[in-house]
């Protein structure tokens, strides 16, 4: 049969000579590295200057889908890469919507951008035909408007990736935005995006690789019949926000900027439960051709103060926490107001809401005064003050222009004597709203990912058919983690370059990814090749950092999320990880250098990475 899964080819733009021309990819190339990140890794060591100013002509940003993206198996989402500004190594963002089928469908496996155009410009693809056409009149337009007025341009079955406002700015926050708010949001690679003075980049495709053949039909038919039911019920009717008012008490959620306790400080978290949430709804929403359905779309606002508009997307978790346990906000309009504006602006709303909680307490500690936020009074749960703080730091106006790259930005600017204590941060990134002392494999993807606080680089719930080592249950438990977590990471690898849902994988057979890859590739891959790439793909990556510098082993992990010193009451009373511990164990497991997590020569060399061995140890 044909291969369906891949088009053997990428499109290279180069901004500084306006010239795009298509690279053929070897279909062993893809069998090494799958799609997504894993090919974008590949690409990008080989591409990217070694110390390459990541907002520079020199940086290259890609747009990749997932091996499965586009096909019926699954296949829904795509990454950004390139070197990061915010932490200065490797850098990647995950994003759903429609974006990553629809270049898949119009011929591509990526998009690579290079250079820097000398102005603002979008990129149209119409399956093989490409041009490079003028933006003047899009640059300054918030990101779901200019999704729009490219949809009124060029057909309402157009696809668009963009970036607003913060891109433009380039704000270190910055995501890549498509479908109306489903965003590439971390790494900052909307700032790169920004930097080469691309504002969009919009897709036409004729190509249905979904259509697919009888017997790929039928196995989807079978692996939904596989589907955990209660899993999939819950994300179907709730998404990721039917977990916020309970882990706001559980721990799991940082409370007052990672100062506070749930029970103590957060007590009314249940305000935040899902069916709250969903009482804003006005329909189901789910990514392109995803059998979860997690998401939802809102009626329109009826509160004058929180305009958001008919159909903004349901706050998801991330946003809820980080608008609401991290602020002691419990108002679900002024979240879903929040959740907007960090769309239309295009910015991550994690780091968004991180950096506002932030600011909330240096406000608290007179670092900031009313005076310096023009009258806004930024205290704990003022739910107006944080939809004017966010707008004044999107805009780069007045204080706000100290903020908008994000929390270690802000406190350089402010004096690291003065906010150590509450900035929160980990390699330049901001964490996300769990807490590792309640899940302690997330201490050691925090600090030694190569993308650093990033919590969907690792899943505990990875089946057993994986031949991942099983995950100790008492978290109180340090020691004989590091096997674990090194599969469950690599897992994960392989997951996100495939370019499937993690909440797919959480309630699907994905025993059965091998049957999926090879029914939609003519492969005859195996999950011990599957994991052999998702490794190869882990040590890429970290290579990548170390050739630039960005030593893992060396970031700053904030006294609060280590537990230093405990928490005094609440479900983590008493509790401070075993950093030494889990971090030595981890990367053990890996074949990485105890001291700078570079990999073995070893080590790369059994993976074929010869080249990258040579780089590194040179």
């Amino acid at each position: 049969m044909l291969n369906e899964a891949i088009n053997g080819k990428i499109l290279n733009v180069n901004l500084s000579t306006s010239v795009a021309e298509p690279e053929e990819i070897p279909e062993e190339t893809y069998r090494k590295y799958l799609g997504g990140y894993g090919l974008g890794a590949r690409l990008l060591f080989d591409r990217i200057p070694a110390g390459a100013d990541p907002l520079g002509p020199d940086n290259v940003l890609g747009l990749m889908p997932g091996l499965l993206t586009g096909t019926p198996l699954f296949g829904i989402r795509f990454q950004a890469v390139a070197k990061s500004p915010k932490s200065g190594g490797w850098g990647d963002s995950n994003c759903g919507g429609d974006f990553g089928p629809f270049l898949k469908n119009a011929g591509w496996d990526g998009v690579l951008l290079s250079g820097a155009s000398d102005k603002p410009v979008y990129i149209l693809i119409e399956d093989d035909k490409v041009e490079i056409k003028d933006a003047a009149d899009l640059w300054g337009m918030l990101a779901i408007d200019v999704e729009d007025k490219l949809k009124e341009r060029h057909g309402k079955k157009a696809s668009v990736a963009c970036i607003g406002p913060a891109g433009e700015n380039l704000s270190l926050m910055a995501g890549i935005c498509n479908e109306h708010g489903r965003l590439a949001a971390r790494s900052g690679l909307g700032a790169v995006m920004g930097s080469k003075k691309v504002k969009a980049i919009v897709c036409l495709a004729s190509k249905k690789i979904i259509a697919g053949e009888p017997e790929i039909r039928k196995m989807v038919r079978t692996s939904l019949d596989e589907f955990i039911a209660p899993l999939a019920t819950f994300f179907r009717t709730f998404g990721t926000t039917g977990i916020t008012a309970g882990s706001g008490l559980s721990g799991d959620s940082p409370v007052k900027n990672w100062g506070g306790v749930g029970t103590v400080d957060f007590p009314n978290a249940a305000e935040l439960a899902g069916p709250n949430f969903n009482e804003k709804m006005e329909k189901k929403y789910a990514c392109w051709h995803c059998p979860l359905a997690c998401g939802a779309e809102s009626e329109e606002s009826t509160n004058p103060k929180y305009p958001y508009p008919r159909h903004t997307h349901r706050a998801e978790y991330e946003a809820a926490s980080a608008f609401g346990s991290m602020m002691q906000n419990t108002d679900i309009d002024s979240l879903q107001y929040a959740n907007h504006l960090c769309n239309q602006y295009g910015v991550d709303v994690i780091s968004a809401g991180a950096t506002v909680a932030f600011a909330m307490e240096c406000y608290e500690n007179g670092i900031i005064t009313k005076e310096d936020t023009e009258g806004i009074d930024l205290k704990w749960g003022n739910t107006e003050a944080i939809i004017d703080f966010l707008k004044m730091m999107c805009e780069r106006r007045a204080i706000g222009e100290v903020f908008t790259d994000g929390v270690k930005t802000a406190a350089e600017k402010l004096g690291w004597d003065k906010t150590e204590e509450f900035a929160i941060e980990i390699g330049g990134e901001e964490p996300p709203m769990h807490d590792p002392k309640i899940q302690p494999e997330y201490f050691t993807t925090y600090k030694l990912d190569p993308t650093p606080a990033r919590h969907t680089q690792y899943e505990g719930a990875s089946r057993a058919e994986w031949g991942v080592p099983p995950a100790v249950q008492d978290t109180n438990v340090y020691e004989g983690r590091g096997e674990h977590h090194k599969g469950a990471a690599e897992y994960m690898h392989v997951v996100n370059s495939l370019g499937m849902c993690q909440f797919v994988m959480l309630a699907g057979p994905n025993g059965r990814m091998p049957e999926w890859i090879n029914m939609t590739t003519g492969w005859d891959t195996t999950n011990e090749e599957i994991k052999r790439a998702g490794e190869r793909i882990a040590n890429l990556r970290m290579a990548f950092c170390v050739r630039e510098g960005d030593i893992v082993t060396k970031r700053r992990i904030p006294a609060r999320v280590l537990g230093e010193p405990p928490q005094e009451a609440g479900p983590l009373a008493g509790v401070t990880l075993d950093a030494d511990t889990l971090e030595s164990e981890f990367l053990r497991a890996c074949g990485w250098d105890g001291d700078t997590a570079t990999p073995s020569r070893e080590k790369l060399e059994e993976l074929g990475l010869e080249d990258v061995a040579a780089v590194i140890h040179a």
